[in-house]
């Protein structure tokens, strides 16, 4: 009896093949494996019970980090008798195609890489069919080491022979390599070869961080800049260098117990933190506290991560004469301020002055893929970025036309989505498209995982705002390409990327709430209630309208829009608070009663900032939600409980918060007091929308939502009322992930 298997899913870069070749092996079973490029095929011949016990083994028994979204196996005619079972020249086929991330260094992999009497002792590329690059080094499919940056490197003896072994844990690992054969590490850029070794190499690299200085390190997707995380003037430093003066920096620790030392986590935190992806998690900082205040400023939570590579576990444990060498290291993105994270020497030349001495190699990133970030909520995940370890994985929608489509995203935390069937594929993380260098990284990506996924878009979607440089460019590959271009309102794709990965094609009230984005009526949106779903969407309400005036400055300083909240924009209050000077006061006043560079705005971003310039915790945004996340930290420093009744609007929230402040109220109670407020209002609102509508499903989305002590009170409030909530988990309820949501209307 023979059948013919077809597997989809990620097997492909996880040992599949030489685990279906073993396990035909354990049941008799003759035949062949082969990568077709969107799917794995095999003809499986031998007994009918046997044949069972096999297909009954595959799912059960796959590689770890592999995933079958779906299985075909059909009984054929026996035309072909085999003899043995192996495993032959993949051949690309058309089809959906299905793509590894990039897997963090396995346990055997980093016990091997430790052991004095293993060939692979210090080897900083060591991998196998279980871990290492994927995605970042893929050309295109089918995953073979051919159409991979590792082509460059032709295996040894050695490692062909483990290449070829069935019984070895590198059987048909695409990567592998050890210290005769594999990439080399350098020290600084450009093609000079100081004739300095792997090991001596990552001594002085050692020594330069211990003695507090920066070195950028180049991983798996990009480049880090990597400093004591203990030692404030290093991080100082690095501020500095990279005029970052406020925004959190991630920490890599050593290892599990180095996180437990400094931060809380709970199991399942540790589960994911210690997962094949190893994210960014944000952990609850312990206290005192034991890292330098200046990683996270006046923040409760620090971003926390692992080494995923074999590069980093080195950096942090190495047998040279440095025995107290830092159990945490800031690990940052490795670019200039605005720029995605650098990939190559010639990118790196943009960081040169940030750092003491740049750590580079020889094997090429083709797709950059910056760290995935993450939070938790009542012990499930909340993606905030969406990259390395998790993209380009795809979400299946049930409901979907046969289109291509191309989904250019947001302006800001900009990702791109290509969609295909019933799957939209998410790109990793590309970073704020608001310069010409970015669009031309966002443009060169687009390219790059179109041509990998064999997507080629019968349709391109974007925002419709008309400025955004994202929607300029989906219009310029819209006129090159001759493809039809639809653009959608921006609140209204952050609520279907809720209904996307939830797969919800009914009506729901859609709470969409961020900092900013383009009205159908050309104002300022940002705290809208829609009555919507898949395919249509009304603004039935929204929080209290006010005067952004400033234009940029407004969304920057944040006391101007206190100021226009203010009744009759009153300065002696302005003046009071120590906003700002008398002129900046009196100028902005004179914008705000002439109606100059003003616009009605709806943004709960903005009110936020207003909220956090009375409170006096911060004034000016150095970064993109600083103020809002100061504002959450101050709110959770107050322990006891606080109720908001009466209050019916954000513009009554704002007043009385204000009128409290004035009367000397403590800022801890009055940032609670705003949370538990806005909470009362979304529900409120949602309560007779509901009760009108006759809608009782509840779809909240926007980067608001990624404020677990806002999000937390709002789902407690409609649970009582028992509102079904949709929530984003996996995808990015901020900007990030509006790509997604573009996606989902254009296969609708």
């Amino acid at each position: 009896m023979t059948y013919n298997i077809k597997i989809f899913g990620i097997v492909q870069g996880v040992g599949f093949r030489p685990f279906i070749k073993n396990l035909a092996d354990t049941f008799f079973i003759f035949g062949s494996v082969a990568n077709k490029g969107s799917y794995v095929e095999i003809f499986a011949q031998g007994s009918e019970k046997n044949l069972e016990k096999f297909l009954r083994e595959i799912p059960k028994k796959s590689p770890p980090r592999s995933a079958i979204l779906k299985l075909d196996a059909k009984k054929i005619s026996e035309e072909k008798i085999f003899s043995d079972f192996k495993i032959i020249e993949s051949v690309h086929e058309k089809g959906d195609i299905f793509v590894s991330p990039d897997i963090a260094i396995c346990e055997k992999c980093s016990e091997e890489l430790f052991d004095k009497n293993n060939r692979r002792y210090l080897h900083p590329f060591i991998n196998c069919t279980a871990c290492g690059p994927r995605l970042t080094i893929l050309e295109n499919m089918p995953y073979d080491r051919e159409r991979t940056s590792m082509k460059n490197f032709p295996m040894c003896k050695n490692c062909s022979e483990e290449y070829f072994d069935k019984n070895s844990r590198r059987f048909d690992a695409q990567p592998i390599c050890c210290n005769d054969c594999g990439p080399k590490l350098k020290l600084g850029i450009g093609n000079k070869d100081l004739g300095i070794s792997d090991a001596e190499i990552i001594k002085r690299v050692r020594k330069i961080i211990f003695d507090g200085g920066i070195v950028a390190i180049k991983g798996i997707g990009g480049f880090h800049l990597a400093c004591d995380a203990k030692n404030f003037s290093a991080v100082k430093k690095l501020r500095e260098n990279k005029f970052r003066p406020q925004k959190p920096f991630a920490v890599m620790f050593k290892n599990i117990s180095s996180v437990e030392k400094y931060c809380h986590l709970s199991e399942n935190e540790k589960k994911f933190l210690d997962s094949p992806q190893k994210p960014i998690i944000l952990l609850q900082k312990k206290f005192p506290e034991k890292i330098v205040e200046n990683v996270a400023p006046k923040i409760n939570k620090l971003g926390a991560m692992l080494p995923y590579t074999p590069l980093h576990m080195l950096i942090f444990d190495f047998p040279d004469e440095i025995k107290n060498f830092p159990d945490a290291l800031v690990m940052t993105s490795g670019n200039p301020s605005g720029v995605p994270i650098s990939i190559d020497d010639d990118e790196v030349k943009n960081i040169f002055d940030f750092c003491d001495e740049i750590l580079t190699h020889d094997r090429k990133i083709l797709l950059r893929a910056d760290d995935s970030v993450m939070n938790f909520y009542k012990n499930f995940p909340l993606m905030i970025r969406r990259s390395r370890g998790y993209s380009p994985l795809p979400i299946f929608i049930e409901k979907s036309k046969k289109i291509s489509v191309l989904a250019i995203g947001g302006e800001l935390k900009n990702t791109f989505a290509l969609a295909k069937n019933n799957l939209i594929y998410s790109s990793p993380y590309i970073g704020d498209a608001e310069n010409l260098q970015t669009v031309e990284i966002l443009e060169k990506s687009v390219e790059r995982l179109s041509d990998l996924l064999e997507i080629f878009p019968e349709k391109i979607i974007c925002d419709k705002h008309p400025r955004y440089q994202t929607s300029r460019l989906a219009e310029k590959i819209s006129v090159e390409k001759n493809i039809p271009l639809e653009k959608i309102q921006h609140h209204y794709a952050h609520i279907l990327s809720n209904l996307a990965e939830n797969n919800f094609f009914g009506e729901v009230i859609g709470v969409s709430f961020d900092g900013t984005g383009y009205g159908d009526d050309g104002k300022i949106w940002g705290g809208e209630f829609f009555i919507c779903d898949a395919k249509n969407y009304r603004r039935v309400d929204s929080i209290s309208k006010f005067i952004q005036a400033g234009g940029d400055k407004s969304s920057v300083e944040c006391w101007r829009n206190s100021l226009a909240m203010i009744k009759n924009f009153d300065t002696e209050i302005a003046k009071k608070l120590n906003f700002a000077d008398e002129k900046e006061i009196s100028a902005q006043k004179f914008l705000l009663e002439k109606n100059l560079n003003c616009i009605e705005s709806t943004s709960c971003g903005r009110l936020f900032d207003a909220v956090a310039a009375v409170l006096g915790i911060c004034k000016k945004n150095s970064y993109e939600g600083e103020a809002a996340m100061k504002l959450q930290s101050c709110a959770e420093n107050f322990s006891e409980k606080v109720e908001v009744k009466n209050i019916f609007s954000t513009q009554e929230l704002f007043e009385k918060i204000l009128s409290m402040r004035l009367d000397g109220a403590e800022k801890e109670f009055l940032a609670k007091y705003f949370h538990e407020g806005l909470a009362e209002i979304i529900f409120e609102k949602v309560l007779k929308i509901s009760e009108r509508e006759k809608i009782f499903t509840v779809a909240l989305s926007g980067g608001v939502f990624q404020n677990i002590f806002l999000l937390d009170s709002v789902i407690k409030k409609l649970e009582r009322k028992n509102f079904k909530i949709l929530l984003n988990k996996m995808i990015p309820a901020n900007d990030g992930g509006i790509c997604i949501g573009q996606a989902f209307f254009a296969i609708q």
